[in-house]
């Protein structure tokens, strides 16, 4: 699926002081990454707060985005969760109009088996009018999935298609792009590996900071994938602060500090997450300054 090449961003949902959402700043955020070479966008994903999100806040949030993005790039829906039956009938439900894969975490929270993790997917994609990207973040869900349940599924379901592998273990993502099918693509999760990914043979990467530099981070990743490793070390090397930096407190908090020194969007979260505090504010700031961005 060439439309899941290269950077996709995983879109915050921005918020007002009094946590609503703020459709001006999302459409600023759209914008900003259409016109910075950012190749398709994730809509409800963890850094969207989708834990937060109300089932009605979602139809908006994709209707408003499908609206603003009129087509230009691919969009992707995060549709996912740890009871099998309320994802497919999450699916069942959407208007899937403008859409064009699904995101779907691994369950979280109720540590299933391989084989618990495979027959969740199965039912997904039995059940998907969309081409599927999962989802292995095993420092959210507790569990980790496996390469060869990964490959399984890649191999058993046509509309199974990639991978966002977010494990952060170097290995794993090895294992998969040496054994994975021909036109399966692994993508990263993980915005510090995913160059090294990309040269290893990953197709790209779904990204948090990417939204907030997606030019300079979108030209990182399509020289990776050219195999041009130095010209996009010299970009990762630049962005390597500021990288490590949103994920000190928490995320998206940290992201979102960024795109407020940005003048896109406010630092606001909802509960249980906080407001990256003033140090790391500091900090993003002058980091801003060092990237010519402030």
């Amino acid at each position: 699926m060439t439309k899941f090449i290269g950077t996709g961003v995983a879109l915050i949902t921005p918020f007002n002081a009094d946590l609503s959402i703020d459709y001006d700043a999302l459409e600023r955020l759209v914008e900003y990454n259409i016109e910075n070479a950012t190749d398709y966008l994730v809509i409800s994903g963890t850094t969207g707060e989708s834990v937060t999100v109300t089932p009605e806040e979602k139809k908006e949030l994709i209707a408003f985005i499908s609206k603003v993005n009129n087509g230009r790039l691919p969009l992707v829906l995060g549709v996912g969760g740890n009871n099998t039956a309320k994802v497919i009938a999450e699916i069942k439900a959407t208007d899937f109009s403008g859409i064009d894969g699904i995101l779907s975490v691994s369950p979280y929270y109720s540590k299933p088996t391989q084989e618990g993790i495979y027959q969740h997917f199965k039912a997904i994609a039995e059940v998907s009018p969309r081409p599927i990207i999962l989802y292995n973040v095993p420092g959210r869900t507790s569990s980790n999935m496996s390469p060869q349940t990964t490959l399984q599924l890649a191999k058993d379901f046509k509309n199974i298609v990639a991978i966002k592998e977010a494990g952060n273990n170097v290995h794993q993502y090895l294992e998969l792009l040496r054994t994975k099918p021909k036109d399966f693509l692994v993508l990263s999760g993980d915005d510090d590996l995913a160059l090294g990914v990309a040269l290893a043979g990953g197709s790209g990467v779904i990204s948090v900071i990417g939204q907030a530099l997606p030019k300079e981070f979108s030209e990182m990743i399509r020289l990776g994938i050219a195999r041009k490793a130095k010209e996009a070390y010299d970009i990762h090397f630049k962005l390597m602060p500021i990288t490590s930096l949103i994920f000190s407190e928490n995320n998206p908090a940290g992201i979102k500090a960024v795109l407020e020194g940005l003048n896109i969007s406010k630092p606001h979260v909802r509960l249980p997450l906080v407001e990256a505090t003033n140090e790391l504010k500091s900090a993003i700031k002058n980091e801003l300054k060092i990237l010519g961005k402030s």
